[in-house]
């Protein structure tokens, strides 16, 4: 009966040990750091990842993720210095640095979202507008960058924040400026095609004209071309003619009064109204061309 009352006050006295010792350790991993919290006052910090004690009962645990951590901030409205408006779509990207302060002003890494979105919004603000749209959009975007990422740190560090990174991921024009800023570019791309095509077709014209010219040109040193060959052809036909007449004008004769048959003697319909014995037709009754000698009229009858 006695070592029954032993066993089981044993077994109790082990179990209170177990819980004694699982209520006074604790594991702290590689992504997170930890404050020992004693009725609900911190008492100290612990960034050393491993196996670590507290006293139990009266002492807690808080861990607080120590990697980078992402803000992502919506899209909202900047008034830049030469009064253009634009949409900013900024991020920013911090770690808790200070656990201790981290956990006294803000307590929670769901909260930090919270606090910090306010002061990169205000950060924005206050780099962006003191520039000209032209400097944010192209020429000064990484020095902006890094005097909001400047500013928003020097703000975080009242919570215990370390700021690694802010950026801009894009600045464009509100929807309805954007769709004027389109409709603008629009109508000037429109307008440069309506004088490119003017362009062109004056251009048309211009060659069009030309070729014109040109084709007047060429035609009429063709024809000039050619009524000099033909008023030389024909002055070296009339040469060969006059040639041909002064070496055998009988010959010639005859050659012209064929070409003579053979230009008014055509078939079909042809009629002439000519003497038989007309000069026309002399090579019909001689072929020598010479016209019949008269014959002699007859002698008188005695009386």
């Amino acid at each position: 009966m006695k070592l029954n009352i032993l066993g089981g006050l044993l077994a109790v006295l082990v179990l209170i040990g177990l819980v004694v010792v699982y209520g006074s350790t604790f594991t702290v991993y590689q992504t997170d750091q930890a404050i020992v919290v004693q009725l609900g006052q911190p008492i100290r910090v612990v960034t050393e990842p491993g196996l670590h004690f507290k006293w139990p009962v009266v002492q807690s645990v808080i861990s607080i993720d120590k990697r980078i951590l992402d803000l992502e901030n919506p899209a909202q409205e900047v008034i830049a210095s030469d009064g253009e408006r634009l949409v900013v779509d900024a991020f920013a990207r911090y770690r808790v640095s200070d656990p201790l302060k981290f956990y006294q002003t803000i307590g929670a890494i769901e909260s930090a979202n919270a606090r910090l979105s306010p002061l990169l919004n205000s950060s924005l603000r206050r780099v962006l507008g003191s520039n000209r749209k032209i400097e944010i959009v192209r020429d000064k975007r990484a020095q902006l960058m890094a005097d909001v990422r400047t500013q928003l740190g020097e703000e975080a560090k009242a919570f215990g924040i370390e700021v690694v990174d802010a950026r801009i991921r894009r600045a464009d024009l509100p929807e309805q400026n954007s769709q004027a800023v389109y409709k603008r570019m629009q109508t000037e791309r429109e307008r440069q095609a309506a004088e490119f095509r003017a362009q062109g077709a004056q251009k048309k014209q211009e060659i069009q004209a030309k070729a014109d010219r040109d084709v007047t040109v060429i035609k009429a040193e063709a024809n000039q071309k050619a009524e000099q060959l033909r008023g030389e052809g024909d002055a070296e036909r009339n040469r060969i003619f006059a040639d041909a007449f002064g070496r055998d004008p009988d010959f010639f004769a005859f050659y012209r009064s064929m070409q003579a048959y053979e230009a008014g003697l055509k078939a079909g319909d042809t009629r002439m109204l000519l003497r038989p014995d007309s000069d026309f037709f002399r090579y019909f009754g001689n072929p020598s061309g010479k016209a019949r000698e008269a014959a002699p009229a007859p002698a008188p009858a005695p009386k």
